[in-house]
């Protein structure tokens, strides 16, 4: 733009320097007055806290940094309960009117001081038909459009005005704003789109002053929106409003023209509907700004997405009698007004942040004390030497009592540059806690630096490296007691790396385009500043490489190519990244010390055969994060960091991803978490990591003592292998016996075939498992799958002891419905739980180093927190068997041996006791209890794998080898064939099976083919039998025939031991031998208060008959 005959001859020229001249006077003052003195703060002290009321008047932003400087923060909002409280406290100390507040969770501590903005400024002066200024620029079409721009209005004046005004054949009115001060002294605005015309409203008041002004519009139902310093003064829709089958935008090659109403294509202008004022800073984009971006550009940021004119000189065809005035600007803060408290009123009210106000100071007590006691045993051996170095006072000697200074530029170089050259002394001593305190109260304020010329640049970048090398000689190991020692007062030990990264900040002027990065280190610390186009066809991966002191050691963090790909469809142009690096010096040992426990839950979950033993920062910290237009923007990062720890022998290291969260615990300065962070690799010495958002990164190294040596392990995996492979073959065994041989169908055999079918399968599963872990999708199916048949598996054993209850409880459900619920327990049960936690944490599912849930996260406790129910319930039920089970015992051994010894009835419970336990063991799942052991020793891991790993060879062994049922299934299978093989033979021969062939398993009586036989058959007639013993087991043939069984004149009567009855003798017999001969009596012998007192139920038909 170039100015031509600068005239200061009108009225609005001379009222436009005199307001520039107040805006820059009070910059000026601000400026010159940045030492805060004057005032002694009034220490006031609460159980919790303790404040310092700074009588001296500060506007909000110069209050906030005087707080943060003193390592405070600007009092925040108190709670509802405690205002009254606080107001009646502070004016018991004397303290009325108001005073600054730090909003919570607000912007304004993002920006602790406000922006000079340097622009040329169009000066209209009076209203005529010539003056104008025109857009060199070629205009799209534009389905929506923002224009915003700061605007000072001519008061003098009542007539309609014309800020812009665009053209195109089709439209001469196709965009325009127009406005006019109306009678109550307000200026109102009116858009105009296709030449139709909104309602003229208010929007600020002509008070003379500069306001920023916004307008939208959009194609789509004509929204549009009339925006003021940065509030939504007018909004509406229906604008010029299309319908969906006639999209009609603003039509793109048109004439944009600043200051006159178009009454033809790009002239044709008239006086009354000239502009009168001045302008600046008119920026047009082709989309609807947020609420959030045009406050940025209130702010004089540049929102450079979808940007299509941009305010320069070059960009600009001025008429001649246009004055233009090259103006410095105190830009707006975030927002206008800042909270303020009223002492008295107890209330709250808003105020101009540029406002002068007393503020208080608030520290958290404990780090106030520890601050004053810093203070106190402070030796100026530091300050000394910086100032005898610099030959003048740089550094006060109270520096924690004194006046604290803004610096400009050339301080802050100056005082780093010596600070840097004490520090690099070889002969100087370990730091001090105060000695640490003086440096980054220096560093803070050489980190509020503003720049503001261009000449500036190269002393700026020159501050970058004196600011990184003080950084890293502050973090050396050797002050690692110092930097605990202050951690309470500075906020945590990552107060240093927001530090830096408030100085990487100020280095972005130096970016250009002929130079898009710019890379500082200084041995452990490191930065990085680029500029990234996105315009270009290809976009790469943006990695950080990082070179260690120490040799051949490298890091990594990177953009994946796909981030920038996602960055590009979002619009953006251009974005800033900035990097960040810190070697393994104190800064993460105070990290280890600090801000662990929000990983606290990975720390138990470890293999039994490690002991936890403490989690530390392994690696370096290192940071990433993406700017555009000055606003963070959160993308996915890899980063891949080398392992820092000396040789631990005998001790195993578990790395954890994660990143410094300032949120978590504020008061301590933030915590570790690893939401979002997922490991992608492990080796011995490096770690992998992603995280799908953009901070400080850093791996934990967990440190686990190994409580097995390798050796252990081996036989611990060799056996867990052999001894799945014995179960698996044995439960398949067990499973075809079931099937095939005959065993009668009941509730209970189905309840064991469906535990043994999903016990095999777990176990199968568990064998193959370790093949599967090299790929992702088998290993997290093969994961899946265990989860599922495991857990089926202990659902059964939930189900066994559920069956087991129903028969020592009396239940009042049919044996259908009983099966319906049995098996949704069984196996509907694990699907739902199965279901949710892939819901719920799919990306957390599958451990990192082998196919079983991940015992990092809480996903685990889907396995664990059932199986513990389960066992937990079969304990119960187990306890009450044996209470039944002694108690029946005790019963029997009265009535049949009443005249035993006393050392034979206590083996005779004692023996009821322990049949129970050991055959209900396996299918009750209870040898899983010993796994609570396993960390106490290797003998209960061996314990606990033997029994488990062979729980399918024990079901095995109880419900099949020693199983009557079985056995009787199976014998009856052989004589069966034996009788068709007789049958088949010449010799006319009446075949008669034995009685365990001709009677029923249910009842014990005559089948009905066997009842047929006798009757047809012609039984010889003989005396009858008095008394009919049997020496051996029931299971054994007994030498009777039918004729004796069936005898009308001394019915035998056989006692139910090995089958049906329960009612003689319940569990007992089902658990010990079998009943000897004599005890098998007529009934007509045997008392009948014997069957009188036996339980009316038994638990004896789910119990396997177990010969011994």
């Amino acid at each position: 733009m170039v100015r031509r005959d600068l005239r200061p001859d009108s009225w609005f020229f001379s009222f436009l320097v005199s307001s520039l001249s107040r805006s820059l006077f009070t910059y000026a003052a601000l400026a010159k007055n940045q030492t805060f003195k004057g005032f002694a703060p009034v220490t006031i002290e609460t159980s919790r806290h303790v404040y310092e009321y700074v009588a001296t008047a500060l506007d909000w932003w110069h209050a906030d940094r005087y707080c943060e400087q003193r390592f405070a923060q600007l009092f925040s909002e108190p709670q509802d309960s405690e205002q009254a409280s606080f107001s009646a406290l502070l004016q018991s100390h004397h303290i009325r009117g108001s005073v600054w507040l730090r909003e919570r969770d607000g912007v304004l501590h993002k920006s602790k001081w406000r922006r000079n903005h340097t622009v040329p400024v169009l000066v209209f002066g009076d209203k005529t038909d010539t003056k104008y200024a025109k857009v060199l620029s070629d205009f799209p079409a534009l389905p929506a459009v923002t224009a915003c721009a700061h605007l000072q209005w001519d008061t003098r004046t009542q007539e309609i005005a014309t800020i812009f005004s665009y053209a195109v054949p089709a439209f001469i009115n196709e965009f325009q704003l127009r406005g006019f001060v109306d009678e109550e002294g307000f200026v109102r605005f009116a858009l105009i789109v296709h030449e139709h015309h909104s309602p003229y409203l208010p929007v600020f008041r002509a008070d003379g002053e500069w306001h920023h002004f916004c307008v939208t519009w959009q194609q789509e139902n004509g929204t549009w929106a009339i925006y003021a310093d940065g509030k939504k003064r007018a909004s509406a829709s229906g604008l010029c409003a299309v319908e969906p089958s006639a999209p009609q935008a603003i039509y793109g090659q048109g004439t944009f023209i600043i200051g006159q109403d178009q009454d033809s294509l790009g002239g044709t202008f008239r006086e009354k509907e000239s502009f009168s004022g001045n302008i600046t800073d008119l920026h047009i984009w082709q989309k609807v700004l947020s609420a959030e971006q045009i406050e940025k550009v209130r702010s004089c940021w540049v929102v450079e997405q979808d940007l299509v004119f941009e305010w320069s000189s070059n960009a600009l065809e001025v008429e001649s009698s246009i004055q233009e005035v090259t103006a410095q600007f105190l830009c707006p803060g975030p927002v206008e007004e800042c909270q303020v408290f009223e002492v008295g009123s107890s209330g709250f009210s808003y105020m101009s942040c540029l406002q002068s106000l007393p503020f208080i100071c608030g520290y958290r007590k404990d780090a106030y004390w520890q601050l004053q006691k810093a203070q106190l045993e402070s030796s100026h051996s530091l300050v000394g030497h910086v100032n005898m170095l610099a030959e003048r006072t740089m550094i006060p000697e109270n520096v924690f009592t004194s006046d604290i200074q803004d610096m400009n530029l050339s301080v802050a170089l100056g005082a780093l540059d010596v600070l840097a050259t004490v520090l690099r002394e070889g002969e100087r001593p370990v730091l001090k806690s105060s000695d640490l305190l003086v440096v980054l109260q220096i560093l803070k304020q050489a980190s509020d630096v503003e720049v503001q010329e261009e000449e500036e640049l190269e002393m700026l970048e020159q501050l970058g490296h004196y600011y990184m090398e003080v950084t890293e000689l502050i973090l050396e190991e050797q002050n690692i007691k110092m930097w605990s020692s202050v951690n309470q007062v500075i906020g945590g030990p990552m107060a240093v790396v927001e530090l830096c990264d408030r100085m990487l900040s100020h280095l972005a002027p130096l970016l250009t385009s002929g130079r898009t990065k710019i890379t500082i280190q200084h041995g452990n610390v490191g930065v990085e500043l680029r500029k990234l186009e996105l315009n270009t066809e290809e976009l790469s991966s943006e990695a950080y490489l990082v070179q260690s002191p120490e040799k051949g050691m490298h890091d990594l963090i990177e953009v994946p190519a796909e981030e920038m790909q996602r960055l590009k469809a979002r619009g953006l142009q251009r974005v800033m990244v900035k990097n960040m690096w810190f070697g393994y010096t104190s800064l993460q040992h105070c990290l280890s010390s600090a801000g662990i426990s929000a990983v606290s839950q990975d720390m138990a979950a470890s293999d039994s055969g490690q002991k936890y033993l403490t989690t530390a920062v392994g690696t370096a910290v290192i940071s990433s994060s993406l700017l555009s237009d000055y606003q963070e923007i959160s993308t996915s990062v890899r980063y891949h960091l080398e392992h820092r720890v000396q040789d631990l022998p005998n001790k195993l290291l578990g790395p954890i991803c994660a990143f410094w969260n300032f949120s978590l615990s504020p008061d301590a300065g933030g915590m570790w978490s690893t939401a979002g962070c997922s490991m992608v690799t492990s080796l011995p010495d490096s770690t992998a990591c992603f995280c799908n958002h953009t901070t400080n990164f850093a791996v934990l190294l967990q440190v686990y003592e190994m409580q097995r040596t390798a050796k252990e392990e081996v036989t611990l995996q060799t056996l867990t292998f052999i001894g799945c492979g014995v179960s698996f073959c044995a439960l398949i065994v067990t499973f075809i016996l079931f099937l095939t041989v005959g065993v009668p169908k009941n509730e209970r055999i189905t309840v064991h075939k469906n535990l043994i079918f999903a016990l095999a399968a777990a176990e199968a599963l568990l064998m193959f498992s370790e093949l599967a872990k090299t790929n992702q999708v088998m290993c997290f199916m093969v994961t899946t799958f265990l989860h599922l048949f495991f857990m089926a598996a202990f659902s059964w054993m939930l189900v066994e002891g559920l069956l087991l209850w129903s028969k020592v409880v009396a239940v009042n459900m049919s044996e259908d419905r009983r099966m319906k619920f049995y098996y949704a327990t069984g196996w509907g049960l694990p699907v739902v739980i199965v279901g949710v936690t892939l819901a719920t944490s799919f990306n957390k599912y599958v451990a990192d180093n082998h196919c079983w849930l991940n015992v990092q996260t809480n996903v685990i406790w889907a396995f664990v927190g059932p199986v513990l129910f389960v066992l937990a319930v079969n304990t119960f039920v187990l306890c009450r068997v044996v209470m039944v089970t002694v108690s029946s015992a005790r019963r029997r051994s009265k009535m049949l041996t009443p005249n035993s010894s006393l050392e034979k009835q206590i083996g005779v419970q004692i023996w009821a006791t322990a049949k129970p336990i050991l055959v209900l063991l396996p299918v009750l799942g209870l040898t899983w209890v010993c796994g609570v052991l396993v960390h106490l020793s290797i003998f209960w891991a061996y314990v606990f794998i033997v029994l488990n790993s062979l729980q399918g060879l024990y079901i095995f062994l109880v419900y099949a080898v020693c199983n009557s049922e079985v056995r009787n299934a199976i014998q009856r299978m052989k004589d069966k064939k034996k009788a068709l093989s007789f049958t088949n033979c010449s010799h006319p021969i009446n075949y008669l099976s034995s009685p365990r062939n001709t009677t029923s398993w249910e009842t014990g009586k005559l089948s009905p083919s066997a009842a047929e036989s006798a009757l047809s058959s012609t039984v010889q007639k003989g005396p009858p039998v008095k008394n009919i013993t049997n020496r051996g087991n029931f299971g054994g043939k007994i030498p009777m025939g039918i004729s004796s069984i069936m005898s009308p004149e001394r019915p035998a009567v056989e006692l139910t031991a090995f089958k049906s009855s329960a009612f003689l003798l319940p569990l007992g017999s089902f658990l010990g031998p079998s009943m000897p001969a004599k005890l098998q009596v007529a009934s007509s012998g045997y008392p009948q208060t014997l069957f009188q007192t036996m339980p009316p139920r038994s638990i004896a038909a789910f119990l396997p008959t177990v010969d011994t």
